[in-house]
């Protein structure tokens, strides 16, 4: 990537961490105090996503190393791009605006721009198809739990957050068998205000795009293990990711459920991202732990708390994420 392109985005990041920082709610002496008071679970909920960065760095990995294998991406260069692609995804409207561009533009220096492409396109959809999988498991869990004193009100609420996976899953397995890149393009070309701009990029690279939805078909047809093998290590992050509330609530109480933390985590990330749209989901991830909590008879204070160090991690590894695009920029093709 050129230098001028990176610096663009490097100071995207810093704007918007500049603007996080000035805008948190609350002083920041309390927040040094609520730190101080989560003693070595602090520091354990920051490494603990280290860890998930790595499970998500290998999904993406073995997409990259699937196919022809021309070109090779070194490990530590794919977690770098991937902290700072998610870092870059957290601070811009849409979600995917920010991190998924600059990936590609990253890993297009070793592997050619129609691969990084398609790999980017098929990690990405792999991640957000792994969110609706951990939501429909998290309902069935639910089910086992607490069904037994399940009223009406709930049920109605399940069966629409049912329904929601079940359209997301189709969705994403016709895209896996037939490509997803020009539909979403086309998609975009609809819009009034993107009619123009889109409508020209998909006639200049009409044939580009075809065939980055090849290789995304491609895999799903010829490759079951890579995808199913990225697919889990996707799933199972979101798993990992649990701890995170286990490990927050257990500065509060004794009493914790790993279970309890995956719904909780499940309600929350469902919530959040239905705003999607918003830069770090802001105010929405608060409200949904505060729903989540409230919902299995848990006091409001657990919510709160448990928002202030999740947010307070993101912002720390959005930091990080930011900062690595100024570390180790040198490409050495294989």
């Amino acid at each position: 990537m050129k230098n001028k392109l990176r610096n663009f985005f490097f100071l995207i990041g810093v704007v918007a961490v500049v603007i996080m920082l000035w805008k948190f709610e609350m002083p920041y002496d309390q927040v040094l105090q609520n730190v101080q008071r989560a003693g070595i679970w602090f520091p354990a909920v920051l490494l603990l996503w280290g860890v998930i960065y790595l499970m998500n760095t290998c999904a993406w990995q073995v997409i990259l190393e699937s196919g022809d294998g021309e070109g090779h991406v070194p490990f530590w260069k794919v977690y770098k791009y991937t902290v700072t692609g998610f870092s870059l995804n957290y601070v811009t409207p849409v979600g995917l605006l920010g991190g998924e561009p600059y990936r590609i533009m990253e890993v297009s220096a070793y592997v050619g721009k129609e691969k990084a492409t398609s790999s980017v396109i098929l990690h990405a959809m792999m991640h957000i198809f792994s969110h609706f999988c951990f939501w429909a498991f998290s309902i069935l869990l639910y089910l086992v739990l607490y069904g037994a004193q399940m009223g009406w009100g709930m049920a109605v609420l399940l069966l629409l957050i049912a329904a929601f996976c079940a359209l997301g899953i189709y969705f994403f397995m016709k895209g896996y068998r037939n490509g997803l890149a020009l539909n979403v393009l086309n998609f975009f070309a609809r819009l009034p205000f993107c009619k123009k701009k889109f409508g020209g990029f998909i006639e200049r690279n009409r044939a580009a795009i075809e065939r980055v939805d090849e290789q995304i078909a491609a895999l799903h047809a010829q490759s079951r293990r890579v995808f199913y093998l990225s697919l889990s290590l996707e799933f199972f992050a979101r798993i990992v990711g649990c701890l995170e509330i286990m490990f927050v609530l257990f500065i509060m109480t004794d009493h914790v459920s790993f279970w309890d933390c995956i719904l909780i985590q499940a309600f929350t990330s469902l919530f959040a991202n239905l705003f999607f749209f918003m830069p770090m989901q802001m105010g929405a991830r608060e409200g949904g732990f505060a729903l989540a909590t409230g919902g299995l008879a848990m006091t409001k204070a657990f919510g709160v708390y448990t928002s202030l160090i999740v947010r307070l991690r993101e912002i720390f590894w959005i930091i990080v994420g930011i900062a690595l695009m100024k570390v180790g920029n040198r490409v050495r093709k294989s």
